[in-house]
């Protein structure tokens, strides 16, 4: 079988074959095909080669160069091939040795350029194949940040999506068309912003304004783990049974959470535990599962304060509640009565390998049996009693008032 010709990948501007070098200028000249979307083939103009046009459809762009094996390739891009341009993508997929990558000055590096802002300690990200609401959070404790824009995502749908979560500290600067003789630099705050229409062409940079502090107002005293129980909004009938805050420590610290971890939250009540593992597993999955239909809707409500978009709040009784759910790396199970031993074997079964399983139980009943149930299932099991008192101002005098006793169990599935 004959051994396929190089693919070259040339970095091109929009000002096209004058902005190469002289040895990608012969690479491009001796091609026999040239590949790439039809804004980049025009700006090569008159060329003896094959042309191909492709969009964004990567595998009519694989079967594009595969069917052309025989000949000598150029791919044309703009910018810089590998910095999420289609290079990565190719040589993922047909090997790094089927390619040579020349690239160009990329739009980004041309945005921060425009600005005379320097871009090695910002926050570039693209729009494209990152989800919005996972790239706002990240602006929220950037200095600089570099936002590759998409036609169904703006600049205004960004500044929009800022404002709503009160990250209002940010200046803006949308680069249009780099490169280009119609190139234009729009210096604006969100709120001008979030009122623009520009070209499908452009690179956003952000620039925190000094002297912020590094959250809202809104946010301050709201952390990522362990706020304090009045943050959250509780069924007055019922307050006081929410996960105090050392305890929900605890049990965080115990499942073991991960960026991108599923977690179950079994019997959540208002959803204290549950929303404190979604802010966590920030690119993870949390479902809240009670059977009380105003603690559901308590959930949804406390979800959408702390704006955690990876909670799903699901209304149902353990275990069927959750079997359509995607097995868990963590689970936690908050609960009373003889249930809670059945429930913890069904949820320790449900576990991924490694998986961490949390147990809270506020009666010394409970306690024996659970960690009974957890050694079996694991062959091993750790047991807290926690008697936490909280200090408190009377007068003139500190005194401590002591909360209920309760009781922690955590066992991991080997």
């Amino acid at each position: 079988m004959p051994t396929a010709n190089k693919v070259y990948i040339i970095g091109i501007g929009d000002d096209g074959l004058d902005s190469l070098t002289g040895p990608a200028k012969q690479i491009v000249d001796r091609a026999e095909v040239l590949v790439g979307n039809p804004r980049l083939l025009r700006t090569v103009g008159e060329h003896p080669a094959e042309q191909v046009e492709v969009g964004s459809d990567f595998d009519l762009l694989v079967n594009s160069i595969e069917s052309h094996s025989d000949k000598s390739i150029v791919l044309l891009t703009s910018g810089d091939p590998l910095f999420y341009g289609t290079a990565r993508y190719l040589c993922d997929r047909l090997g790094k040795d089927r390619f040579e990558v020349v690239p160009h000055v990329s739009s980004m590096q041309l945005a921060f350029a425009r600005v005379k802002e320097s871009w090695d300690e910002a926050y570039l990200t693209n729009l494209a194949n990152q989800s919005l609401e996972r790239i706002v959070e990240r602006i929220r404790t950037a200095e600089k940040v570099g936002i590759f824009t998409t036609e169904e995502t703006p600049p205004a749908a960004v500044a929009k999506a800022m404002l709503d979560r009160q990250i209002d500290y940010f200046h803006a600067y949308v680069c249009e068309n780099l490169g280009s003789p119609d190139e234009r630099v729009t210096q604006c705050t969100l709120s001008e912003l979030a009122d623009q229409e520009f070209s499908a062409l452009n690179v956003m940079v952000l620039l925190r304004d000094p002297n912020v502090p590094d959250r809202p107002v809104q946010m301050i005293g709201r952390r990522l783990f362990g706020n304090p129980d009045e943050a959250f909004a509780q069924s007055k009938p019922k307050r006081g049974l929410l996960t105090p805050a050392e305890v929900r420590i605890m049990a965080l610290a115990e499942m073991d959470i991960g960026p991108s971890s599923i977690v179950w939250d079994i019997g959540a009540g208002s959803g204290s535990v549950a929303i404190e593992a979604a802010q966590i597993a920030s690119a993870g999955s949390v479902y809240a599962i009670e059977m009380d239909p105003e603690d559901h809707q308590l959930i949804s409500a406390n979800a959408e304060q702390f704006r955690v978009a990876n909670l799903t709040a699901v209304l149902g009784q353990a275990p069927e509640a959750w079997e359509s759910l995607p097995a868990p790396d963590a689970v936690f199970i908050g609960g009373t009565g003889r249930a809670v031993k059945a429930i913890t074997e069904a949820a320790f079964a449900k576990l991924r390998p490694g998986g961490r399983l949390v147990v809270n139980v506020g009666s010394i009943d409970n306690v024996g049996s659970i960690h009974e149930t957890l050694r079996q299932c694991a062959g091993d099991a750790n047991a807290w009693m926690f008697n936490i008192s909280r200090g408190t101002q009377q007068l003139v005098r500190l005194r401590f008032e002591s909360l209920n006793p309760t009781f922690l169990l955590s066992a991991v599935k080997e």
